[in-house]
């Protein structure tokens, strides 16, 4: 037989049993060894041996040749063959025993992969998740390409849902009916008709119920031969019911038509409110109303003199449509609980007005001492005069009730009121409201008498006597309010009243809404100092002054400055805040008179002496404000900010010369680097360009790692056409400041100019690599990509830079303008979520809306963006060009008046415009016409 057919029929070498005696690795010089596991327990002497290598007899097959060798047997693969640890059946290690060593060694091996897949488990979530955002981002969904126009719908009103078109079906007529079989009616015969009426009378006496029970058929409908076993009743003509039933029909209509004019009678404009009176009862209703209704009935019944249930019981009938079964229960109730007014109130609700008046007048019998039936009496008149009568009848009854005695002075005339209320104050002497009534509407003489009283009769209220303070301050009675306020604390005190100083300022706050100056700041003077720690004291007023300020009582936060200036003299925080205060909230005057005991109290206090030197400035004063720098100069001699006042000072006002001898005393005393600076900037601008760069080059030796002076060395090289020069001035300059960023995007920006946009990137490169996770850095990339038409490039970087910056507002703003319009959306809400706070984010927010043309929207979100920072001029600057295309004159003179107010000294293309050397004299009301010209309208 030929080797390829033993080789078919053999096992695999793996699969044959081992010969007898088999140790494995013997001849590589391997000792055999026997365990436990291979003899198994111990055993008997007469126990059969276990001949575990054995080797297996094979029966022989029937009808085989000898001469032919034996076939292996097939393996069985059947599942009731396999074992989950050791496989099928044949498998090699199948046949040995599994016994607790085995056991066990599988339980170490488990714990061990089961720790390992812990370990791995947090990366392994971690890589999958970034794969599937980054598989998002790739493939978005259809639902996320839409999601913003799926957020609008948040806000679609009904009238647009209800004007929303039908779909129609955009195929052509031949491709709609392709797919449909033309339906085709052909008329039956009456006779066959006919016939299956004969053969069943069920469809017959169906028909009959339709008409109505005719039994009897109509005239003209019996057929000419008579059908065995049918009666004649059942012989209608079909044509005949047809006309019946458009009878019938018409008669109906006819009952709901005007029978003259053809026009239907019922009520187009009413019918809703006809419906609106039928109350709609379901099933559980009408269960839950019976339920209800046993239950009233049980209270009523068991307890009859208890009120609510009458009241309950009578509002369940109103509720489901039964008006007149509840006016029959709440005047039982009336009868039964004669004396409770709820019940009596009820009921004249209930009453239709002609019959309420004379439930009235019963519950006023029975009760005439109720101020809530006396008040229904007064509603249920029409005209002044009868509602003076019915009040002044219960004033007659009830004279101690102060709300009868305000309802009836409110329809009186002045006069007539006051002597209402001189009437009033005898029967309620302890109502405050009616003692400051008629001390209102008296004269100065008769309303000191009237508080006198007051006073008198309610010693324990403090209203009284601000009332008092703020009567002598109309009549210019100054002196007299501080000596009343304190009489009044001493005399509440003395009456054991508890000095409250949050409702004494809250008494403040009021009065100086209300125009009583000086009882307000007399009242801060007295009480703000009350239950206060001495150690709380300057937090305490801090926050009371912040709160007044924020609810308008201005002058209440100026009496709270002053008094902590007169505890604090020396605190020159104290001195900064209420200068802040007066700059904000005060005038001119007020500032300066502050200023001049501020540098008194603080001469050390260098930003005190600016501020009295530029607010003389300000005010056109300047020999004022060079007095003060003079003075400021002897407190501070060498301070750079002082100089650096003086030297503006004279430069903003053409006195150059002036200038150049400030600097150069400041070269000398006060050597800084930004004197330098400015020093060089001042021949820059007066294009002295040969002495800007000697200074330059002297500064620089003196100050090599200032930034700011290399980056003017390279712009004056630029502007001069120097490029070579500008170029090695910027690579100098980042040898000595690797860390400054504007360099790097200086530099990158002249090789941009020069024609090399790729020097340019790798400038860029290079300065991330020197300065990573650099927003700006990754931003000046992204629009050199963007300057040059690679759009693909640009967005690349974009991705890498937001996983690099992910809360970079910048980067998150130039991203919206970057997406599709579709997905601008989506992207500022992403932006939005990750930077809520940020300026930037929110002028694009508000760009955003402006380019959809929602202006209230685009309005709101540009003063959001204000608020959170005003110092960025690129954001005033869009809020001034989006009032000056869509708002009205007085809403652009209010952008330019706060932004003036604001001085804002940042911004990209602010800093751009302010900083060029032919704006240096410019103020921010000129800038920000010039910073509005250079911005675009967003598309």
């Amino acid at each position: 037989m030929s080797i390829s057919l033993i080789s078919k029929k053999r096992k695999a070498f793996i699969s044959q049993p081992a010969p007898a005696g088999y140790v494995p690795g013997l001849g590589r010089g391997a000792t055999g060894f026997t365990t436990r596991s291979d003899i198994g327990p111990a055993r008997e002497a007469t126990d059969v041996p276990d001949e575990r290598h054995a080797r297996l007899q094979k029966k022989a097959r029937p009808h085989e040749d000898d001469d032919d060798p034996p076939e292996p047997e097939e393996e069985d693969l059947n599942d009731a063959n396999y074992d989950e640890f050791s496989g099928y059946g044949g498998s090699l290690f199948s046949s040995g025993p599994y016994d607790a060593d085995d056991r066990e060694a599988d339980q170490i091996y488990d714990t061990i992969d089961m720790r390992m897949d812990d370990r791995r488990k947090e990366r392994r979530e971690k890589k999958f998740q970034e794969e599937i955002e980054k598989y998002r981002q790739e493939r978005p969904k259809i639902q996320q390409q839409f999601s913003d126009l799926k957020r609008q719908l948040a806000v679609v009103s009904d009238d647009d849902w209800l004007n929303i078109p039908e779909v129609g079906d955009a195929r052509n007529k031949k491709q709609r009916n392709a797919h449909i079989r033309p339906d085709r009616y052909t008329p039956v015969p009456d006779s066959v008709l006919q016939r299956a009426l004969a053969g069943g009378h069920n469809s017959l006496s169906k028909q009959q119920q339709l008409l109505g029970g005719f039994a009897t058929p109509y005239p003209g409908t019996m057929t000419g031969t008579m059908t065995p076993g049918v009666s004649t009743s059942t012989r209608i003509d079909l044509n005949q019911i047809g006309e019946a039933r458009n009878s019938m029909l018409g008669i109906k209509l006819d009952q709901v038509s005007d029978s003259v004019s053809g026009q239907t009678v019922v009520d187009p404009k009413g019918y809703l409110t006809d419906l609106n009176s039928i109350t709609p009862q379901t099933s559980g209703d009408v269960n839950d109303v019976k339920k209800a209704r046993l239950l009233l009935k049980s209270v009523i019944t068991t307890n009859p003199n208890h009120a609510p249930g009458w009241v309950a019981a009578a509002r369940l009938e109103e509720v489901t449509g039964r008006m007149q079964m509840a006016r029959n229960i709440i005047m039982r109730g009336c009868e039964v609980c004669s004396k409770n007014e709820d019940v009596w109130v009820e009921s004249i609700r209930l009453q239709p007005p002609e019959n309420a008046k004379l439930v009235v007048a019963q519950a006023i019998g029975h009760i005439p001492q109720s101020v809530k039936i006396w008040l229904k009496a007064v509603e249920l008149e029409s005209d002044v005069p009868a509602k003076r009568r019915v009040l002044r009848k219960a004033l007659e009854n009830i004279p101690s009730s102060v709300r009868l005695w305000k309802e009836a002075v409110e329809l009186e005339e002045p006069e007539d009121a006051r002597i209402l209320l001189g009437r009033a104050v005898e029967c309620c002497p302890a109502s405050v409201e009616l003692w400051l009534a008629l001390a209102r509407l008296e004269n100065y003489d008769n309303a000191r008498k009237v508080l006198n009283k007051a006073r008198e009769n309610i010693p324990t209220d403090r209203k009284i006597w601000i009332s008092a303070a703020r009567l002598e301050e109309s009549q210019n009675n100054i002196h007299m309010v501080s000596k009343i306020i304190e009489r009044a604390i001493s005399s509440l005190q003395s009456n054991g009243v508890e000095i409250n100083r949050d409702q004494w300022i809250k008494e403040a706050e009021e009065a100086n809404k209300s125009g009583s100056v000086h009882t307000a700041q007399a009242i801060i003077r007295l009480v703000i100092g009350y239950g206060i720690e001495e150690e709380d004291r300057l937090d305490q007023w801090t926050e009371d002054a912040e709160s007044c300020a924020a609810n308008e009582a201005y002058e209440c936060a100026r009496a709270i400055y002053a008094h902590m200036l007169t505890v604090f003299p020396k605190q020159k925080n104290i001195w900064l805040e209420a200068a802040y205060f007066e700059k904000d909230h005060g005038s001119g005057e007020s500032l300066e008179a502050l200023l001049q005991k501020a540098v008194q109290n603080c001469p050390k206090a260098e930003v005190l002496w600016l501020m009295a030197a530029k607010s003389k400035w300000l005010a056109g004063d300047v020999p004022s404000a060079r007095s003060i720098l003079s003075l400021a100069f002897q407190a501070n001699p060498n301070s750079e900010e002082v100089w650096l006042a003086a030297v503006k000072l004279e430069s903003e006002n053409n006195e150059f010369e002036r200038a150049r001898i400030l600097l150069e005393k400041a070269w000398a005393s006060a050597g800084t680097a930004r004197v330098m600076m400015k020093s060089v900037k001042l021949e820059w601008v007066l294009n002295n360009m040969e002495k800007a760069f000697k200074l330059t080059r002297d500064a620089l030796e003196k100050h090599p790692d200032f930034a700011k002076l290399w980056m003017m060395l390279g712009q004056m090289n630029e502007q001069e056409g120097k490029i070579d020069e500008a170029r090695m001035s910027y690579i100098d300059a980042l040898k000595k400041c690797p860390g400054s960023l504007p360099l790097w995007i200086l530099y990158s920006r002249l090789e941009e100019k020069s024609g090399q946009p790729t020097k340019a990137r790798s400038v860029l490169e290079k300065a991330r690599l020197k300065n990573p996770r650099s927003p700006d850095l990754w931003l000046e990339a992204i629009r050199l990509e963007m300057r040059g038409d690679r759009k693909p490039i640009a967005q690349n970087l974009m991705a890498k830079a937001l996983q690099e910056c992910p809360s970079s507002g910048k980067l998150w703003a130039e991203s919206i303008f970057m997406a599709t319009r579709p997905q601008r959306k989506t992207k500022s809400v992403d932006a939005l979520k990750k930077c809520e706070h940020d300026p930037h984010v929110l002028l694009a927010v508000a760009k955003l809306f402006w380019t959809e043309r929602k202006i209230s929207k685009c309005r709101e979100w540009f003063i959001r963006a204000i608020k959170i920072d005003p110092d960025q001029g690129d954001t005033w600057a869009h809020y001034y060009k989006f009032e000056l295309a869509h708002g009205t004159q007085e809403q652009q003179d209010e952008v330019l008046k706060r932004c003036v107010q604001a001085e804002p000294r940042h911004g990209e293309t602010w800093c751009s415009v302010s900083k060029d050397i032919k704006n240096w004299q410019k103020h921010t009301n000129d800038i920000l016409p010039l910073v509005t010209a250079a911005i675009s309208v967003p598309v």
